[in-house]
């Protein structure tokens, strides 16, 4: 019998983790609600990243398991899926000349950065780059390891960034009239029993298929596609309830306040004013872009802006849902973004980092 049971594959979580999700969740979802019967924008994201965050680091175990994210994820790219009309994909043609700004953005934002970390701060060439990259944390995370530079402060500074990206976005942009001070409702009626049902199969199926490919972000993206397939002809009428969407709000900002959990209070104390200066030399050097793209495109800017804004893909395309932006136009950018960060930051590293020599000796 125990030759058994050590075979299976599955394990059910321990009491603590249990305990420690449901915790997690309920700060959440508190948090959330705060904010939103507050009429922040953004709230139900920003208020439950904040709340989790805060008890993180106050000494809270807080964690979202895997397979309560990627249901979270899926969630999350059916409802982003579900606004796509033909109207949106008719203005794709827009988007090579915005993506080379992009790549250009990110090439600027990353050397302005780590520039800055290594001048103001003292930092090493290699955790100067790896820290001043946008994005893709977790391929971020294998070169700091490899290349022995300062995970700690790497974390630090790739965390900070999108937390205030976050929390302040929808801020700003409300303060400055370009997006709804409250959420929208995205979508008019809510899809019948069997087109819920062919929804979720086909986002699994694409979810799955891009995960065996190992496409990046496959749980959200896949099922961005296949909603948006579904939706963009026709196939489908309506979305998925609104507290649904709520709870895939929540869950999001709930899985990036957990990235706290982590953290110690001296290392983050250690590390918060090179996170500060950096996010504020990668805001600066994006600003420059959007600017560009909003005077020579017909863009919204409240699209440019969150396209171009230097954070993960799964918190700016939440924003996305929840501030009633394009959600082709966001999720094509941070896709590309991702390729950049993923294809140019170990060539980055292995022409102006310290030598693996160094490193090993």
């Amino acid at each position: 019998m125990k030759q058994i049971t050590a075979s299976l594959p599955f394990e059910w979580p321990s009491r603590a983790k249990v305990l420690g999700t449901a915790e997690t969740l309920i700060i959440g979802a508190a948090g959330g609600l705060v904010f939103l019967v507050a009429g922040l924008p953004g709230g139900l994201i920003s208020g439950s990243m904040i709340a989790v965050g805060i008890a993180a680091i106050a000494g809270r175990q807080l964690s979202v398991p895997p397979l309560l994210t990627q249901t979270v994820l899926v969630l999350l790219g059916i409802s982003l899926g579900s606004v796509v009309s033909r109207h949106l994909i008719q203005q794709v043609s827009a988007y090579p000349l915005t993506i080379g700004l992009l790549a250009l953005a990110t090439f600027c934002s990353t050397f302005g950065s780590s520039y800055y970390l290594q001048r103001v701060h003292g930092w090493d060439r290699t955790s100067a780059f790896l820290a001043g990259s946008p994005g893709a944390l977790s391929q971020i995370t294998i070169l700091a390891v490899e290349r022995g530079a300062d995970l700690p402060g790497i974390a630090v500074v790739q965390t900070m960034r999108v937390i205030i990206l976050t929390a302040a976005l929808p801020m700003v942009l409300a303060i400055a009239g370009v997006a709804p001070s409250v959420s929208p409702s995205l979508t008019t009626t809510i899809a019948s029993p069997l087109d819920l049902l062919e929804l979720v199969a086909a986002s699994l199926a694409a979810s799955l298929i891009l995960r065996l490919i190992k496409f990046p972000a496959s749980w959200m993206f896949g099922a961005m596609i296949a909603s948006s397939v579904l939706h963009g002809a026709g196939w489908v009428d309506g979305g998925l309830p609104n507290w649904v969407r709520g709870v895939s709000l929540v869950g999001i900002g709930a899985l990036i306040g957990s990235r706290f959990a982590r953290m110690r209070i001296k290392t983050l104390a250690g590390h918060i004013n090179a996170a500060l200066g950096s996010f504020a030399v990668a805001i600066a050097v994006s600003a420059v872009f959007v600017g560009i793209v909003a005077l020579t495109t017909q863009v919204k800017f409240s699209d440019v802006v969150v396209a171009f804004a230097p954070g993960a893909m799964d918190a700016m395309l939440a924003l996305a849902l929840t501030l009633h932006i394009d959600p082709i136009f966001v999720g094509a950018h941070h896709l590309s973004r991702f390729v950049f960060v993923t294809i140019a930051t170990p060539g980055i590293v292995h022409l102006f980092g310290r030598t693996q020599d160094d490193v090993d000796d």
